[in-house]
């Protein structure tokens, strides 16, 4: 039982994933938990002359040797055989160490500094009023990737609230529903995205029958216009049916047909 216990307590050797600063106090933890951390901040110097040490001398230097393989091998196993070959010079763990510092620690300070304004980027971050659900989850999670890779703590929750938060404002009667119905902190980006879709597609198809409905009530109104205006048009040839025949018109001074008796020439 004391056996497994103690076998299951031994740290695990950090794995060098490209953030220096977070992977270097791993480490060093990791060298001091082991009592190796003294070869790092003192390299091996040994003496010219190696005849003239005393036989202790040789021993503690033999048994230094021998602990800066040990943290030399650490090393190796933390970082990726590709690194390895770019570090010339291998010769102590120092020298190791060293090398990953001067090549990573620069490239860290300017992953933090782009982290600041991804976050920044994300802060102000607010969905357009073109803009489809599909673009908008696109833009988010683009910008929410690319500070995963710099070394944020993405949680979909964190992702989730800030999606809800800043829809565009057709959309606060279903965001209040998610909300209300469900718990955000083990929901999933995928459901989020879904039921937004459904919303999205209801909402279309409700302005697409609406747009349907002017036409139709447009068409009936201009119908309805010269439906009118034809029957004007119609009382107006009726009354020109209607009319007297003057040739049938007679004067009432002279008897004859043709004329008014204001008209009679006689």
């Amino acid at each position: 039982m004391t056996k497994e216990k103690s076998s299951f307590l031994q740290p695990s050797i950090p794995r060098f994933d490209g953030h220096y600063d977070h992977w270097a106090m791993l480490m060093e933890n990791f060298l001091r938990s082991k009592e190796y951390w003294g070869l790092i901040e003192n390299e091996i110097l040994v003496a010219a002359g190696g005849a003239e040490l005393t036989e202790v001398q040789r021993n503690t230097i033999t048994d230094l040797k021998l602990k800066d393989l040990k943290v030399k091998n650490y090393l190796f196993q933390a970082i990726d055989r590709t690194i390895l070959e770019t570090i010339l010079n291998k010769e102590t763990a120092k020298a190791i160490w060293d090398s990953m510092r001067q090549k990573y620690q620069g490239s860290t300070k300017v992953k933090r500094a782009q982290l600041q304004a991804l976050r920044r980027e994300f802060e102000i971050l607010s969905m357009k009023e073109s803009e489809k659900v599909n673009e908008y989850f696109a833009r988010t999670l683009t910008i929410a990737n690319k500070m995963k890779a710099h070394g944020e703590r993405m949680e979909q929750s964190m992702i989730i609230e800030k999606i809800l938060r800043s829809m565009t404002l057709k959309f606060n009667y279903v965001v209040c529903s998610i909300e209300e119905s469900n718990d955000l902190s083990i929901m999933t980006i995928d459901e989020l995205q879904s039921s937004l879709l459904v919303h999205e597609q209801r909402m279309q198809g409700l302005k697409e029958e609406e747009h349907a409905l002017k036409i139709t009530n447009s068409e009936h109104r201009v119908e309805g216009r010269e439906r009118t205006s034809g029957s004007f048009r119609g009382r107006g040839r009726g009354r020109g049916r209607h009319s007297f025949n003057k040739a049938l018109v007679e004067c009432y001074k002279c008897h004859k047909l043709g004329h008014f008796q204001y008209e009679c020439p006689s």
